[in-house]
């Protein structure tokens, strides 16, 4: 197995390494969270379950945004309204992630991912600057997420993809394999020889390597027949894109006089945010310059100094 020097260190840390196996036209990604999965789950996952499908939406909501090489952002989101409520995660070009679980209270939830309810769907967001946006909509076939993230690619993109989710309440990882698109576009590919024989083998890792070893030691256990090239790392790291302005925006839009239901008898309110905990303070006098900003005085320079929102 070739590798050129890694750019980060994948000691406990979080990272992602993309691969590819010489003259095969098979290529990857192999991804692990530790800190950074520890900080998303202390915020709290409820059951053992959601937490585990949880670190799973995470890991490969990282695997997709390593893959497609773009700026913007990857997200992951799982939507059962009647058992489980809905899971999200995301990873950003820059290597940040974060994730969120918002679960039904009193909900019974199933064992296997494909008895959460007729309602459930799961859904894989592209986000790029400037608005630009693409969804695609999963149904929840098979056992477990990979299987459904394995029949969306097989029907959305027309790509052999095989795919291995593994998550604790301490860590999460994952792998993808996937067929090189053909030249000037994906097209519709049946799985070549090469992935074939490459995904019998994948098939056969395990949960304690994939959440343990070292990507070169996965690689080299998996393929070791094969010249695999490791490719430089990205540092993975919990972040949250919250702020204040935001959260303004968010009263501006729910309007003022649901904004001012909010106030506790003090006058006062808390907005928390759900993914990193941070508190923003509102009182009734930060309400009124809101929602009844002082009047520009007649001919007053009306430039911006930066974008709007910024």
């Amino acid at each position: 197995m070739s590798a050129p020097s890694s750019l980060i260190s994948t000691a406990g840390g979080d990272w992602l390494r993309p691969f590819h196996v010489e003259r095969t036209g098979v290529r990857g990604v192999i991804a692990r969270l530790g800190p950074a999965w520890r900080t998303i789950a202390a915020h709290g996952a409820g059951a053992p379950q959601v937490l585990n499908w949880l670190g799973q939406c995470q890991t490969a909501a990282a695997l997709f945004a390593g893959d497609i090489k773009m700026r913007g952002s990857v997200s992951v989101q799982l939507r059962a309204p009647s058992t489980v409520g809905t899971l999200f995660g995301e990873c950003t070009d820059a290597g940040t992630v974060r994730a969120i679980a918002r679960t039904v209270p009193g909900a019974t939830l199933p064992a296997r991912l494909d008895a959460v309810g007729g309602d459930a769907l799961l859904a894989i967001t592209i986000e790029r600057p400037g608005g630009l946006r693409y969804q695609g909509l999963v149904p929840l076939e098979g056992e477990r997420l990979e299987q459904a993230f394995e029949g969306y690619f097989e029907r959305s993109e027309q790509l052999p993809t095989a795919i291995r989710l593994a998550a604790t309440d301490t860590v999460c990882a994952g792998m993808l394999l996937q067929q090189v698109p053909d030249e000037g576009g994906h097209g519709d590919r049946a799985p070549s020889a090469d992935f074939e024989r490459l995904g019998f083998l994948f098939r056969t890792v395990t949960d304690e390597e994939l959440l343990t070893l070292a990507p070169e030691t996965v690689l080299r256990r998996l393929f070791v027949e094969d010249d695999v090239r490791l490719q430089p790392g990205r540092r993975l790291a919990f972040a949250c894109s919250c702020s204040r302005e935001r959260v303004e925006r968010v009263l501006l839009s729910l309007g003022e006089p649901e904004a001012r239901a909010a106030l506790d008898a003090a006058g006062a309110m808390a907005v928390r945010c759900e993914f990193c905990g941070q508190g923003y303070a509102f009182d009734r006098s930060m309400l009124d310059r809101l929602f009844h900003p002082p009047a520009a005085a007649p001919g007053a320079d009306r430039r911006s100094d930066g974008p709007a929102g910024a």
